[in-house]
Order: C-alpha cells, then structure tokens, then sequence
C-alpha cells in the first residue's frame, strides 16, 4: 500500500533532552491510527509532526508523498486535518458556530482573513446537521457545552476534505454519553475512504473508536509497540508503556477497556 506518512530516525530535542526519538514509523494508506502512553511520553509531539506544524530536530519526515523541508508546507497543511484542544482555545468565544467551521477551510482563525463560496457556506451547515449539531450554527463558540464543540469542531476539520485526518484527545474532558456519541461519529467516520488516513491520540483505552487498525505505544518519548491493534493493544505491551500492570479487554466492535491488575 502506499505509504501517506514517514518518519525515519526523528528526534526533537529541548534543552538538551530527547523528548521524542522515532527510529522508524510508517503510516500506509487505509490505515486508522491509536497513538497512546501516559501523559509526557511524546503523543501530541509526534501528532504535531503528522500535521506538519513541528519540525524535527533530526531525521526525516514524509507526509502524504512529500518531504517535510522541500516542500511549501501551507500547501500541505491544507491536505492534513487537525483537530486539537490547543487549536480551539484559538478561536474567539464570541465566533459564531458556523463562522468557526468555514475558517476549517483554509486554516484561518476568522472568516474576514478569506473569501468564501457559497458552496463552503453550504458545506459548513451540511457538517454540523450531520453531525447533529446544526441547530446551534448562530450560536456563538464560548457558549456551547464540551460534547457539542467536540463535534464542530470536527466539522471545522472535516470541511477541508482531508487526506490525512489526525485527532488530539478528541474525547478528552466528555462526560459518558458525549464520548459514546463522538466515538460512534468517529467509528463511522474511520470507514470513509475518502479519507486516506488517520491518527487518534489518547492515554485511555476507553476513548478508541471502532475502526482503528493499527497502534503506537509511547514510552518515554520513544516507540514501545506498532502494528496491528489486536497485537499492540493488548495487556502486555499496554502494562510495559504506562510501567504498571493492567489487563486489557477487548469489548468486541474493536473497543478495549483495562483495568488494573491484580497484583
């Protein structure tokens, strides 16, 4: 299969320290990512590098065909769909709902920075009916609960029509029914093949959507397991990378849940 993204003997150094060392990782077409460690073992670091907005300190990286350093990387933003916490603190409280998912299609912060087409006008409002939140297209970002922003913004992220879909905790901070709701909406989103690939970060295994078909532990800012999900997330790998015993259960509907072990 083609390869969408590549990393070869990365490492981002701060201070002096390696905080993410990545000998080797390829990401094929089709494939539908779970990165996850405890917290500080690198995952929003590597998810940074996916969507091009970190440089490595050393090695090389290769997304979606294109060498990261010989390549206009506005350009090749647009094509890498990230939808983060970090992101959303960005946007103004006071922007109005529909307004934040038509910036998704450029990448902007506010509607006046661009021209937009009636067609995106219309995309932005078919995003956020599908994803069950269109009533709330007036209402402005600073008033919406945590489950609905969620959900618009992965409607700002999907407005752009990505080839890579890379998601930071989307699930972080959902009380239980938002979290079924959007990790239904994902399991469902990770069988459009449209989308060419996808990476979903997390430290808890009850956030993995159904979909997912491969997985990366991290461990101290490097690789502890990568491959299939059924090998990776499973009690020993995941007990090795969070440095305590757990035993993982696999629900059925590629969902897992762990527990910790006794002892």
């Amino acid at each position: 299969m083609p390869e969408i993204a590549r990393l070869d003997g990365v490492r981002i150094i701060r201070e002096g320290r390696a905080i993410l060392e990545i000998d080797e990782l390829v990401l094929e077409e089709g494939q539908r990512w779970a990165v996850l460690g405890p917290n500080g073992s690198g995952k929003s670091t590597l998810l940074a590098i996916l969507a091009g907005r970190l440089w490595p300190t050393e090695g090389m990286v290769h997304l979606l065909g294109e060498q990261v350093g010989r390549v206009d990387l506005r350009t090749l933003r647009a094509r890498l769909g990230l939808h983060s916490a970090t992101l959303a603190k960005q946007l103004r409280a006071s922007l109005r709902v529909h307004d934040a998912v038509l910036t998704g299609t450029d990448g902007a912060l506010e509607t006046w920075w661009s021209e937009y087409a009636d067609v995106d006008r219309q995309r932005a409002n078919d995003l956020l009916a599908e994803l069950g939140v269109g009533a709330l297209a007036d209402s402005q970002m600073g008033l919406v609960s945590e489950g609905e922003r969620a959900r618009i913004l992965l409607a700002r992220v999907l407005i752009a029509q990505p080839d890579l879909l890379l998601l930071d905790e989307p699930a972080a901070g959902l009380d239980l029914g938002a979290r079924e709701d959007l990790l239904a909406r994902l399991g469902r989103l990770f069988g459009d093949r449209t989308i060419r690939g996808a990476v979903l970060v997390t430290h808890h295994l009850e956030e993995l959507p159904p979909g997912l078909t491969h997985a990366a532990l991290l461990r101290h800012g490097q690789l502890a397991a990568a491959g299939p999900i059924a090998e990776v997330v499973a009690t020993h790998p995941v007990s090795e990378a969070f440095d305590h015993p757990v035993e993982v259960t696999a629900l059925g509907g590629g969902r897992f849940a762990a527990r910790a072990a006794l002892v």
